[in-house]
């Protein structure tokens, strides 16, 4: 049995969801908070998960971020050596989606000449009345960006 450490960064603008994303995973979906504040640095979420088929097991430590770029300058050192990036947007929200290219900049600058694997998760999908982004086109800029793309309704 190995237990293996990766840190991962969650990183969008501010209201897309990171916070209750996080949440939501932390719990396995059994603690939906109503009401947040704003992120003004970094919480940190730990959890253990499996390797599916093996007895090993990855901690987690999710690094969930502050989305206003007022926080910006301290990610710098929280964001140091990451080993993974979740990238949130707003499916509501066309800027959240355009904002997408420079969080991720900024991940990849932290380890700059490395692969940096990650997700691009289009949050608030069961708002379809009032959706900005289309999901093709949000999975086509993961792809071309190495990212794997999910929707989800946190």
């Amino acid at each position: 049995m190995v237990k293996l450490a990766a840190k991962c960064i969650l990183a969008g603008d501010p209201t897309v969801g990171k916070t209750a994303l996080a949440q939501i995973f932390r719990s396995d979906g059994a603690h939906f908070q109503k009401n947040y504040t704003l992120t003004t640095g970094v919480d940190l979420v730990v959890k253990t998960v499996p390797v599916p088929d093996t007895g090993d097991s990855v901690e987690l430590f999710i690094f969930d971020s502050a989305g206003k770029e007022l926080f910006s300058e301290m990610l710098d050192k929280l964001w140091e050596s990451p080993n993974v990036l979740c990238l949130v947007y707003d499916v509501t929200s066309e800027q959240s989606f355009h904002n997408c290219s420079k969080w991720l900049e900024k991940a990849r600058s932290q380890i700059p000449g490395t692969s940096l694997p990650g997700v691009l998760v289009g949050n608030k999908a069961d708002l379809a009345g009032r959706r900005a982004v289309d999901s093709a086109q949000a999975q086509a800029w993961a792809l071309g960006q190495g990212l794997e793309y999910f929707e989800t309704s946190v």
